[in-house]
């Protein structure tokens, strides 16, 4: 089923536990704090259900039923790119806003469904189990989150050394039904959105820490589980005209706590191992898979944030200065780059299998230089705008002072918009840059793939360092002290 933006909206109807500011929040698809983005999201499914994205948005399942892209599993390199440009057209609707839509966690799924030979290595039964849920995700178009990270807490110690051995989510209890998880996991992005959860741990586990080494998928509303949001941006946003992006696109970020949540086996995928609990990111294609679409996603963003750039010089009238048009020329290098590193992860790409996958290190690279370059750019957008984000009217509300209109359409002068239209572009850019809504995005892009030092291992481990060397080597071998000396001993 290809659903439509109704259809998931009522599908969060569903008597999931929520709680915001000391309430639990019984609808979340119509509370002020999370409407706006329910509502984008539903947009997202209207768009890709429409009969004229059929082609761009879904594709052919061995059914013969047509399900949404984000489940397709590339054999070439025609079906990526293919693939890609239906992720593109999704992203577009939020600007790349949305870092935790439908399609990053279905991403995930699949990537883990292609490795399904390295789950069948450990265990056949835990393999059927995440093959019957790739395809139930799959044909009921459902939206996933998920939850990786364990909380905070102390770093310096594991999660069986926490003072509460529960803290972080864990296995409680097991009988022939499945297992009984008690704990925390962080950070369920999306989740208040999102049908489904997938459990897991992505951090390195240390022997003894074997009860938080899981893997399932439940539903967000299954007894037990409590969804404890953190701040609402979009509650805090007074208007769409004053708060264009936090009013609309606020996907929240949330704590899950599993209150003895029991989680059937068929909806278990790995159970008390360390190395397969690694393995099911990095020994399939399921980490490359998803920060592949985190890449084309960013790259999206990024071209968002460059339209910003641009119009903010045209409504300052700044465009033809010599200094402005060099930042706005790095600018574009820097968006151009993202787009270079996906289009290189597709051309070197190769086969899992019968599956085409994006190449790995490419992947890395890409990650390394976009952790660097999100908060740079959002530099540049402030520089290049000064004060003219900061001095606006203080909300919408001005406008239906006349005195205050007339005087707003007097000070708000632009050489390439009226005064409305200034306000209305800068109340964006600010959202945009600096508002916490903006902030809260700084901080996401910063650690959306893991901490620096994780992603810049990910990249020494994936190099071709032989390759490097061998070449190296040969340069060495092509002279010798010996050619030197040799002949000036002749000479003497």
């Amino acid at each position: 089923m290809v659903k439509t933006g109704a259809q998931h909206t009522a599908s969060l109807r569903d008597g999931r536990e929520i709680f915001l500011d000391g309430r639990r929040i019984p609808d979340a698809t119509i509370d002020p704090a999370f409407r706006g983005a329910v509502a984008s999201v539903g947009r997202m499914f209207d768009f890709h259900s429409a009969p004229e994205n059929r082609e761009l948005m879904t594709f052919e399942t061995e059914t013969g039923q047509r399900a949404n892209r984000i489940w397709q599993l590339p054999e070439s390199y025609e079906d990526l790119k293919t693939r890609r440009a239906g992720l593109e057209a999704w992203t577009e609707l939020h600007a790349g806003f949305l870092g935790r839509a439908p399609d990053h966690v279905a991403s995930c799924i699949s990537g883990m469904y292609m490795g399904l030979d390295v789950f069948e290595a450990y265990d056949p039964a835990r393999a059927g189990a995440l093959a019957d849920y790739y395809r139930y995700a799959r044909d009921n178009d459902l939206y996933l989150t998920y939850v990786i990270i364990n909380p905070q807490a102390d770093r310096s110690k594991s999660a069986a050394q926490q003072q509460d051995p529960f803290l972080s989510a864990g296995i409680v209890d097991q009988d022939a039904q499945g297992l009984t998880i008690r704990g925390a996991k962080m950070l369920a992005t999306g989740g208040i959105m999102a049908n489904e959860v997938f459990v897991t741990c992505i951090q390195p586990l240390q022997p003894g820490d074997e009860r938080y080494a899981v893997s399932f998928a439940i539903p967000m509303n299954a007894k037990g589980l409590k969804i404890m949001s953190r701040r609402s941006y979009e509650a805090a946003a007074t208007s769409v005209f004053d708060y264009p992006l936090a009013s609309r696109f606020d996907e929240n970020d949330a704590v899950l706590y599993f209150d003895d949540v029991k989680v059937p086996w068929d909806r278990v995928f790995i159970s008390e191992n360390i190395e397969m609990t690694a393995k099911q990111f990095h020994g399939t294609p399921a980490h490359v898979y998803q920060n592949y679409q985190a890449q084309i996603r960013l790259s999206v963003k990024l071209k968002f944030l460059l339209g910003i750039a641009r119009r903010i010089t045209e409504v300052n009238g700044t465009t033809n200065f010599p200094q402005v048009r060099e930042m706005l020329g790095q600018l574009a290098a820097e968006a151009a780059t993202i787009d270079a590193f996906v289009a290189a992860m597709e051309v070197k790409g190769s086969h899992y299998g019968r599956y085409f996958i994006p190449d790995r290190h490419t992947l890395y690279a890409a990650q390394t230089v976009a952790q660097q370059l999100y908060g740079k750019v959002i530099t540049t957008l402030r520089e290049l705008a000064g004060g003219g984000m900061i001095m606006l009217p203080s909300s919408v509300q001005d406008y239906a002072n006349p005195e205050l209109a007339r005087l707003i359409g007097k000070t708000q002068q632009s050489p390439a918009a009226n005064a409305e239209e200034k306000v209305k572009f800068y109340k964006l850019a600010w959202d945009a840059v600096g508002s916490e809504f903006a902030s809260r995005h700084a901080q996401y892009e910063m650690f959306y793939a893991g901490a620096s030092f994780v992603v810049k291992g990910h990249s020494f481990r994936s190099y071709d360092w032989a390759a490097s060397g061998a070449l190296l080597d040969r340069m060495l071998a092509g002279y010798d002290l010996a050619d030197e000396v040799a002949p000036a001993r002749a000479a003497e």
